[in-house]
């Protein structure tokens, strides 16, 4: 008798546990999803306040005056919208481009298109002048360092993917200095080009001397490998005010539905609101800041209760240092993060996610986003899941980042041309979904 109900028994056992398990996956989260989904296709609210902000305040670099004015701007527009809003002071770092020109002297006269890397000392007060080599690697400088002493090196580096690429615009400096070298360019880090000019963040080591460091566009960055390989001479004169001022003080902003069973247990999800001082940011990055409020807003209007904290953070000072990101990190050590999530590739067209976890929570990861079917939005990669939570990776927080059909993203990175007429509603809005998704499914597992 007893070996005939003991089978029965663990049968039945395991058809309970079974249930239970596929009641705590994702799918439980169906219902509000379709909700979400309902709500985000109606909404028509969200694309003129990304314009209305980033039309009034671009060129957000850290400790710019429009960086704080915009933030205040955002302030005043969550409180008349009934959020309780607040802020983490964070001094952040002061660079000033001032006016810059590179003018070609030989072998022939035109002005060039321009910009100063981020962190670059300037000229000195007085144009630098002086011959080029144009250079297509770092092992190429190598193999020509008898010729660097004296020169502005351009690096003539195809884009490939922006990892490998960025290394020539933020270390091109140092390895020229090392050789002797007066001034490094590079040609803008990007695949596409119209004679524009992309800035972006460049590093010294103080070991080594300082020289100044700019973008060219890729077209004249050609244009000089041509001339050098029928033998011409090239000359370029470059003049740069650029200078480090004294840190300046900036602000991260937070708003939050509290949990109502864990409230120190936090999602929080959100973008860096700063930007370079070419362009409005609005693709790189308020989008994502503004993705990630339009979530919370829905949750809220939804009358959505999650089960732990769900928190927007937009973060201060991403572009040239991250100071933002620490502060948050350090003043919540007290509190659980179970996921940190971040937009910050553009809001194109949802694709899926980046996951910093191999694990369970991996997997986790993979059963939600088979809820954004209606969005094309359900890959899984692994990846590191973004620059403004990594200090939240560093004490074990998984995280993760919104990828998008961003084929055009680097097109317009870090230029003149970063501007709202870049996105579209719809797929903004579907970007709002797929993390209003994402982040309540772990606020409430």
């Amino acid at each position: 008798m007893t070996r005939i109900i003991l089978p029965f028994v663990f049968l039945f056992v395991a058809l309970i546990t079974v249930s239970a398990t596929a009641g705590e996956g994702a799918d439980q989260f169906r219902p509000v999803a379709e909700r979400m989904l309902a709500w985000t296709k109606a909404d028509n609210g969200l694309y003129p306040l990304l314009a209305d902000f980033t039309d009034h305040y671009p060129r957000r670099i850290s400790g710019s005056q429009n960086l704080e004015l915009g933030l205040d701007w955002i302030i005043a527009k969550m409180k008349s919208d009934g959020w309780n809003v607040r802020t983490q002071p964070v001094m952040v770092p002061n660079w000033k481009r001032g006016k810059e020109s590179l003018l070609m002297t030989s072998p022939m006269n035109r002005t060039m298109e321009f910009c100063g890397l981020g962190g670059s000392i300037g000229t000195d007060g007085s144009p630098l002048k002086a011959p080029v080599l144009v250079v297509a690697s770092f092992e190429e400088l190598k193999q020509r360092a008898a010729e660097v002493r004296g020169k502005i090196v351009v690096y003539n580096v195809p884009f490939t993917k922006y990892s490998a690429t960025v290394q020539y615009r933020y270390n091109g400096a140092q390895q020229a200095a090392r050789l002797g070298a007066v001034a490094s360019l590079v040609r803008s880090v990007g695949p596409f080009g119209i004679q524009t000019v992309h800035t972006g963040a460049m590093g010294y080591n103080d070991s080594v001397s300082k020289i100044p460091s700019g973008a060219i566009t890729m077209e004249d960055a050609l244009l000089m490998k041509r001339m050098q390989d029928r033998g011409e001479p090239i000359e370029l004169q470059l003049s740069m005010e650029a200078k480090w001022q004294p840190d300046a003080p900036s602000r991260n902003i937070i708003v939050e539905i509290k949990g109502s069973e864990l409230p120190n247990e936090v999602v929080v999800m959100g973008g860096h609101i700063d930007s370079w001082d070419l362009g409005t940011g609005a693709m790189d990055d308020a989008g994502g800041c503004f993705v990630t409020w339009r979530a919370l807003t829905m949750m809220r209007t939804l009358g959505l209760k999650p089960k732990r904290t769900i928190r927007v953070c937009f973060w201060t000072n991403e572009e040239n240092g991250l100071r933002g990101a620490k502060a948050y990190s350090d003043q919540t050590l007290t509190e659980k993060h179970v996921l940190g999530l971040e937009s910050d590739a553009g809001v194109f067209a949802p694709t899926g996610f980046t996951c910093s976890d191999t694990g369970a929570f991996r997997k986790q990861a993979e059963d939600v986003v088979r809820l954004l079917a209606p969005v094309h939005a359900t890959t899984i990669e692994t990846g590191d899941g973004g620059a403004d939570t990594s200090p939240l990776l560093e004490r074990g927080v998984p995280t993760m980042e919104l990828s998008v059909a961003g084929e055009r993203y680097f097109w317009y990175h870090h230029t003149e041309g970063d501007t709202i007429d870049k996105l579209n509603e719809q797929e903004m809005n579907d970007c709002v979904y797929a993390m209003a998704v994402v982040a309540w499914c772990f606020a409430n597992f």
